[in-house]
Protein backbone atom coordinates (compact mmCIF):
# COMPACT_ATOMS: atom_id res chain seq x y z
CA UNK A 1 0.00 0.00 0.00
CA UNK A 2 1.24 3.48 -0.82
CA UNK A 3 0.62 6.53 1.38
CA UNK A 4 0.04 10.15 0.43
CA UNK A 5 1.12 12.79 2.91
CA UNK A 6 0.71 16.58 2.92
CA UNK A 7 3.59 18.30 4.72
CA UNK A 8 3.36 21.92 5.92
CA UNK A 9 6.27 24.09 7.09
CA UNK A 10 5.36 27.66 8.14
CA UNK A 11 8.21 30.17 8.11
CA UNK A 12 8.35 33.79 9.21
CA UNK A 13 7.14 35.19 5.86
CA UNK A 14 6.23 32.04 3.93
CA UNK A 15 4.55 28.65 4.15
CA UNK A 16 6.14 25.73 2.32
CA UNK A 17 3.96 22.77 1.42
CA UNK A 18 4.59 19.46 -0.33
CA UNK A 19 2.72 16.27 -1.18
CA UNK A 20 4.52 12.93 -1.07
CA UNK A 21 3.46 9.54 -2.41
CA UNK A 22 5.59 7.33 -0.17
CA UNK A 23 9.12 8.70 -0.69
CA UNK A 24 8.31 10.38 -4.00
CA UNK A 25 7.63 14.10 -3.93
CA UNK A 26 4.65 14.81 -6.18
CA UNK A 27 4.42 18.53 -5.62
CA UNK A 28 6.02 21.35 -3.68
CA UNK A 29 5.22 25.03 -3.44
CA UNK A 30 6.33 28.04 -1.40
CA UNK A 31 3.64 30.57 -0.53
CA UNK A 32 5.32 33.93 0.10
CA UNK A 33 3.63 36.67 2.11
CA UNK A 34 4.53 40.38 1.97
CA UNK A 35 6.30 41.48 5.13
CA UNK A 36 3.74 44.28 5.41
CA UNK A 37 0.94 41.71 5.70
CA UNK A 38 2.73 39.70 8.38
CA UNK A 39 3.47 42.89 10.31
CA UNK A 40 -0.26 43.53 10.76
CA UNK A 41 -0.52 40.63 13.21
CA UNK A 42 0.60 41.01 16.80
CA UNK A 43 0.95 37.26 17.39
CA UNK A 44 1.95 34.39 15.15
CA UNK A 45 -1.29 32.51 15.84
CA UNK A 46 -3.32 35.46 14.54
CA UNK A 47 -2.09 34.43 11.08
CA UNK A 48 -3.83 31.05 11.25
CA UNK A 49 -6.87 31.73 9.08
CA UNK A 50 -5.16 33.49 6.20
CA UNK A 51 -2.31 30.95 6.08
CA UNK A 52 -4.77 28.06 6.05
CA UNK A 53 -6.78 29.70 3.27
CA UNK A 54 -3.63 30.32 1.23
CA UNK A 55 -2.80 26.60 1.43
CA UNK A 56 -6.31 25.60 0.36
CA UNK A 57 -6.11 28.01 -2.59
CA UNK A 58 -2.85 26.48 -3.83
CA UNK A 59 -4.15 22.92 -3.42
CA UNK A 60 -7.28 23.82 -5.37
CA UNK A 61 -5.23 25.48 -8.11
CA UNK A 62 -3.03 22.37 -8.40
CA UNK A 63 -6.09 20.07 -8.29
CA UNK A 64 -4.89 18.30 -5.15
CA UNK A 65 -7.73 16.82 -3.08
CA UNK A 66 -7.30 16.55 0.69
CA UNK A 67 -9.48 13.45 0.58
CA UNK A 68 -6.65 11.66 -1.24
CA UNK A 69 -4.29 12.18 1.69
CA UNK A 70 -3.61 9.51 4.32
CA UNK A 71 -2.18 12.00 6.82
CA UNK A 72 -1.17 15.64 7.21
CA UNK A 73 1.96 16.70 9.09
CA UNK A 74 2.98 20.17 10.19
CA UNK A 75 6.30 21.36 11.51
CA UNK A 76 6.24 21.16 15.28
CA UNK A 77 6.65 24.37 17.25
CA UNK A 78 7.41 25.58 20.75
CA UNK A 79 5.94 22.97 23.05
CA UNK A 80 7.31 22.15 26.49
CA UNK A 81 10.24 19.70 26.18
CA UNK A 82 9.31 16.51 24.32
CA UNK A 83 10.93 13.38 22.92
CA UNK A 84 12.02 13.11 19.32
CA UNK A 85 9.74 11.42 16.81
CA UNK A 86 6.08 11.72 15.83
CA UNK A 87 3.23 13.13 17.88
CA UNK A 88 -0.45 13.09 16.99
CA UNK A 89 -1.87 16.60 17.14
CA UNK A 90 -4.52 16.64 19.86
CA UNK A 91 -6.65 19.39 21.39
CA UNK A 92 -4.20 19.89 24.26
CA UNK A 93 -1.33 20.46 21.85
CA UNK A 94 -3.40 22.96 19.85
CA UNK A 95 -4.23 24.80 23.08
CA UNK A 96 -0.54 25.08 23.96
CA UNK A 97 0.40 26.35 20.51
CA UNK A 98 -2.43 28.87 20.48
CA UNK A 99 -2.35 30.16 24.04
CA UNK A 100 0.92 29.35 25.80
CA UNK A 101 3.80 28.37 23.52
CA UNK A 102 7.26 28.46 25.06
CA UNK A 103 8.39 30.74 22.21
CA UNK A 104 6.66 32.91 19.60
CA UNK A 105 7.65 31.14 16.39
CA UNK A 106 6.00 30.56 13.01
CA UNK A 107 6.39 26.80 13.46
CA UNK A 108 3.66 26.97 16.13
CA UNK A 109 1.21 27.23 13.24
CA UNK A 110 2.30 23.93 11.68
CA UNK A 111 0.46 21.50 13.91
CA UNK A 112 -2.60 23.73 14.25
CA UNK A 113 -3.01 24.11 10.48
CA UNK A 114 -2.38 20.38 9.99
CA UNK A 115 -5.14 19.44 12.44
CA UNK A 116 -7.58 21.96 11.01
CA UNK A 117 -7.11 20.60 7.47
CA UNK A 118 -7.08 16.95 8.58
CA UNK A 119 -10.31 17.38 10.53
CA UNK A 120 -11.99 18.59 7.34
CA UNK A 121 -11.54 15.13 5.77
CA UNK A 122 -11.43 12.88 8.83
CA UNK A 123 -7.75 11.85 8.85
CA UNK A 124 -4.99 12.11 11.45
CA UNK A 125 -2.61 15.02 11.80
CA UNK A 126 0.90 14.95 13.22
CA UNK A 127 4.00 16.92 14.04
CA UNK A 128 7.48 15.44 13.90
CA UNK A 129 10.68 16.34 15.78
CA UNK A 130 9.49 19.77 16.98
CA UNK A 131 11.94 22.54 17.80
CA UNK A 132 11.77 21.73 21.54
CA UNK A 133 12.95 18.12 21.38
CA UNK A 134 14.92 17.57 24.58
CA UNK A 135 16.92 14.36 25.03
CA UNK A 136 19.76 16.03 26.90
CA UNK A 137 21.70 13.91 29.31
CA UNK A 138 21.32 14.95 32.94
CA UNK A 139 24.81 16.43 33.08
CA UNK A 140 24.26 18.43 29.87
CA UNK A 141 21.24 20.22 31.38
CA UNK A 142 23.22 21.80 34.22
CA UNK A 143 24.31 25.46 34.19
CA UNK A 144 26.07 27.47 36.89
CA UNK A 145 22.77 28.98 38.00
CA UNK A 146 20.56 26.32 39.64
CA UNK A 147 17.29 27.89 38.47
CA UNK A 148 18.39 27.89 34.80
CA UNK A 149 18.70 24.70 32.76
CA UNK A 150 20.09 24.51 29.25
CA UNK A 151 17.16 25.32 26.93
CA UNK A 152 15.93 23.12 24.11
CA UNK A 153 15.33 25.08 20.92
CA UNK A 154 17.04 24.04 17.72
CA UNK A 155 17.00 22.30 14.36
CA UNK A 156 16.10 18.86 15.71
CA UNK A 157 14.00 18.05 12.64
CA UNK A 158 16.63 18.41 9.93
CA UNK A 159 19.61 17.25 11.97
CA UNK A 160 17.91 14.01 12.98
CA UNK A 161 16.50 13.47 9.48
CA UNK A 162 19.99 13.71 8.00
CA UNK A 163 21.38 11.30 10.60
CA UNK A 164 18.62 8.81 9.74
CA UNK A 165 19.17 9.33 6.01
CA UNK A 166 22.88 8.64 6.46
CA UNK A 167 22.32 5.34 8.28
CA UNK A 168 19.72 4.25 5.74
CA UNK A 169 22.08 4.96 2.82
CA UNK A 170 25.04 3.26 4.50
CA UNK A 171 23.18 0.32 6.04
CA UNK A 172 24.37 1.23 9.52
CA UNK A 173 22.50 1.26 12.83
CA UNK A 174 21.47 4.68 14.16
CA UNK A 175 21.34 3.33 17.71
CA UNK A 176 24.96 2.19 17.68
CA UNK A 177 26.66 5.29 16.20
CA UNK A 178 27.91 8.62 17.49
CA UNK A 179 26.98 11.23 14.87
CA UNK A 180 27.52 14.97 14.97
CA UNK A 181 25.20 16.93 12.66
CA UNK A 182 25.79 20.63 12.05
CA UNK A 183 22.85 22.49 10.55
CA UNK A 184 24.23 25.76 9.15
CA UNK A 185 21.65 28.21 7.85
CA UNK A 186 19.95 31.46 8.89
CA UNK A 187 20.20 29.95 12.35
CA UNK A 188 22.68 27.21 13.16
CA UNK A 189 22.50 24.18 15.46
CA UNK A 190 25.02 21.41 16.12
CA UNK A 191 23.63 18.15 17.55
CA UNK A 192 25.32 15.08 18.98
CA UNK A 193 23.37 11.88 18.22
CA UNK A 194 24.80 9.56 20.85
CA UNK A 195 23.68 6.01 19.98
CA UNK A 196 20.13 7.02 19.05
CA UNK A 197 19.73 9.90 21.51
CA UNK A 198 20.30 13.60 20.84
CA UNK A 199 22.14 13.91 24.13
CA UNK A 200 23.71 17.33 23.67
CA UNK A 201 23.67 20.25 21.26
CA UNK A 202 24.74 23.82 20.63
CA UNK A 203 22.13 26.25 19.33
CA UNK A 204 21.78 30.02 18.93
CA UNK A 205 21.80 30.44 22.73
CA UNK A 206 25.16 28.83 23.35
CA UNK A 207 26.66 27.89 19.98
CA UNK A 208 27.99 29.53 16.83
CA UNK A 209 26.75 32.80 15.41
CA UNK A 210 25.03 32.51 12.06
CA UNK A 211 23.61 34.84 9.40
CA UNK A 212 20.74 35.95 11.68
CA UNK A 213 21.71 34.77 15.18
CA UNK A 214 24.23 36.15 17.65
CA UNK A 215 25.18 32.76 19.07
CA UNK A 216 27.02 32.58 22.38
CA UNK A 217 27.44 35.99 24.06
CA UNK A 218 29.60 36.68 27.17
CA UNK A 219 27.11 36.68 30.04
CA UNK A 220 28.32 39.75 31.92
CA UNK A 221 28.39 41.84 28.74
CA UNK A 222 24.86 40.75 27.88
CA UNK A 223 23.65 41.71 31.36
CA UNK A 224 25.25 45.14 30.98
CA UNK A 225 23.52 45.57 27.62
CA UNK A 226 20.15 44.59 29.08
CA UNK A 227 20.42 47.07 31.97
CA UNK A 228 21.98 49.94 30.04
CA UNK A 229 18.59 51.55 29.56
CA UNK A 230 19.30 51.91 25.86
CA UNK A 231 17.33 48.89 24.62
CA UNK A 232 13.98 47.26 25.30
CA UNK A 233 13.65 43.55 26.02
CA UNK A 234 12.21 43.06 22.53
CA UNK A 235 15.18 44.82 20.95
CA UNK A 236 17.73 42.72 22.85
CA UNK A 237 15.94 39.49 21.94
CA UNK A 238 16.03 40.61 18.29
CA UNK A 239 19.79 41.16 18.58
CA UNK A 240 20.12 37.54 19.68
CA UNK A 241 17.67 35.98 17.23
CA UNK A 242 16.82 37.68 13.94
CA UNK A 243 19.14 40.69 13.79
CA UNK A 244 22.37 39.17 15.10
CA UNK A 245 25.32 37.51 13.37
CA UNK A 246 26.20 38.42 9.80
CA UNK A 247 23.28 40.80 9.40
CA UNK A 248 24.39 42.79 12.45
CA UNK A 249 28.01 43.02 11.31
CA UNK A 250 27.60 43.28 7.54
CA UNK A 251 24.02 44.31 6.86
CA UNK A 252 23.12 41.11 5.02
CA UNK A 253 22.12 37.58 5.99
CA UNK A 254 22.93 36.24 2.51
CA UNK A 255 26.14 34.22 2.70
CA UNK A 256 26.54 34.50 -1.06
CA UNK A 257 26.69 38.28 -0.77
CA UNK A 258 29.28 38.03 2.00
CA UNK A 259 31.40 35.65 -0.09
CA UNK A 260 31.19 38.11 -2.98
CA UNK A 261 32.38 40.86 -0.64
CA UNK A 262 35.30 38.68 0.40
CA UNK A 263 36.20 37.92 -3.22
CA UNK A 264 36.21 41.68 -3.85
CA UNK A 265 38.83 42.13 -1.12
CA UNK A 266 36.66 43.20 1.85
CA UNK A 267 38.85 42.25 4.83
CA UNK A 268 36.19 43.05 7.44
CA UNK A 269 33.69 40.77 5.72
CA UNK A 270 36.32 38.02 5.70
CA UNK A 271 36.97 38.47 9.42
CA UNK A 272 33.27 38.14 10.32
CA UNK A 273 32.76 35.19 7.95
CA UNK A 274 35.81 33.44 9.40
CA UNK A 275 34.48 34.03 12.91
CA UNK A 276 31.19 32.30 12.01
CA UNK A 277 33.10 29.39 10.52
CA UNK A 278 35.48 29.26 13.49
CA UNK A 279 32.60 29.12 15.97
CA UNK A 280 30.84 26.38 14.00
CA UNK A 281 33.98 24.25 14.01
CA UNK A 282 34.45 24.96 17.70
CA UNK A 283 30.93 23.71 18.49
CA UNK A 284 31.58 20.49 16.57
CA UNK A 285 34.82 20.00 18.49
CA UNK A 286 33.12 20.63 21.84
CA UNK A 287 30.52 17.96 21.18
CA UNK A 288 33.20 15.47 20.13
CA UNK A 289 34.59 15.64 23.68
CA UNK A 290 31.25 14.43 25.09
CA UNK A 291 31.88 10.99 23.57
CA UNK A 292 35.63 11.10 24.25
CA UNK A 293 36.36 11.77 20.59
CA UNK A 294 34.61 8.57 19.47
CA UNK A 295 32.70 10.14 16.56
CA UNK A 296 31.66 7.92 13.64
CA UNK A 297 30.71 10.69 11.22
CA UNK A 298 30.18 14.44 11.02
CA UNK A 299 27.32 15.60 8.77
CA UNK A 300 27.11 19.16 7.46
CA UNK A 301 23.61 20.21 6.41
CA UNK A 302 21.47 23.34 6.04
CA UNK A 303 21.45 26.03 3.37
CA UNK A 304 25.05 27.15 3.88
CA UNK A 305 26.20 23.58 3.23
CA UNK A 306 25.77 24.42 -0.47
CA UNK A 307 28.71 26.86 -0.16
CA UNK A 308 31.99 25.31 -1.27
CA UNK A 309 33.92 28.16 0.34
CA UNK A 310 32.35 27.50 3.74
CA UNK A 311 32.25 23.70 3.70
CA UNK A 312 35.81 23.23 2.41
CA UNK A 313 37.18 25.44 5.18
CA UNK A 314 34.97 23.80 7.83
CA UNK A 315 35.94 20.30 6.73
CA UNK A 316 39.61 21.22 6.99
CA UNK A 317 39.09 22.21 10.62
CA UNK A 318 37.11 19.14 11.78
CA UNK A 319 38.06 16.21 9.54
CA UNK A 320 40.73 15.16 12.05
CA UNK A 321 37.83 14.13 14.31
CA UNK A 322 36.02 11.87 11.85
CA UNK A 323 34.75 11.44 8.31
CA UNK A 324 32.76 14.46 7.11
CA UNK A 325 29.69 14.05 4.87
CA UNK A 326 27.86 16.91 3.13
CA UNK A 327 24.05 16.78 2.99
CA UNK A 328 23.12 20.34 1.95
CA UNK A 329 19.67 21.88 2.21
CA UNK A 330 17.07 22.30 4.92
CA UNK A 331 15.11 19.19 3.87
CA UNK A 332 12.35 19.93 6.37
CA UNK A 333 9.36 18.98 4.22
CA UNK A 334 11.01 15.67 3.32
CA UNK A 335 11.90 15.08 6.98
CA UNK A 336 8.29 15.67 8.04
CA UNK A 337 6.82 13.43 5.34
CA UNK A 338 9.33 10.60 5.78
CA UNK A 339 8.84 10.63 9.55
CA UNK A 340 5.08 10.17 9.23
CA UNK A 341 5.57 7.62 6.45
CA UNK A 342 7.45 5.49 8.98
CA UNK A 343 4.49 5.85 11.35
CA UNK A 344 1.96 4.82 8.68
CA UNK A 345 4.11 1.82 7.77
CA UNK A 346 4.29 0.72 11.40
CA UNK A 347 8.05 1.25 11.60
CA UNK A 348 7.67 3.92 14.28
CA UNK A 349 4.96 4.71 16.80
CA UNK A 350 3.44 8.17 17.23
CA UNK A 351 3.26 9.51 20.79
CA UNK A 352 0.37 11.30 22.44
CA UNK A 353 1.27 14.74 23.78
CA UNK A 354 0.95 15.29 27.51
CA UNK A 355 2.17 18.42 29.26
CA UNK A 356 3.45 16.48 32.27
CA UNK A 357 5.38 14.03 30.10
CA UNK A 358 8.30 12.44 31.90
CA UNK A 359 11.39 12.59 29.69
CA UNK A 360 14.01 9.89 29.90
CA UNK A 361 17.28 9.55 28.04
CA UNK A 362 16.21 6.56 25.98
CA UNK A 363 14.82 6.49 22.47
CA UNK A 364 14.64 3.58 20.09
CA UNK A 365 14.24 3.93 16.35
CA UNK A 366 12.93 0.82 14.64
Amino acid sequence: MSYKILAINPGSTSTKIAVYDDEKQLFTHTIDYPASKIAKYDKVMDQLDFRKESILEVLKEKEIDLRDMNAIVGRGGALPPVHSGAYEVNDLMVDVFQNRPTLEHASNLGGVIAKSLADMVGIKSYIYDPVTVNELSDVAKITGIPSIEKPCNGHALNTRAMALKYVKETGKDYNSLNIIVAHVGGGSSVYLHNQGVMSDYSTDDDGPMSPQRSGRIPGAKLVELCFSGEHTKKEVLAMIRGKGGLVAHLGTADVREVESMINDGDEHAKLIYDAMLYQTAKSIGELATVVDGDVDVIIITGGIAYSKMFTSALMKKVEFISEVVLMPGENELEALAFGILRVLRGEEKASIFKEDEELSNSYSFA
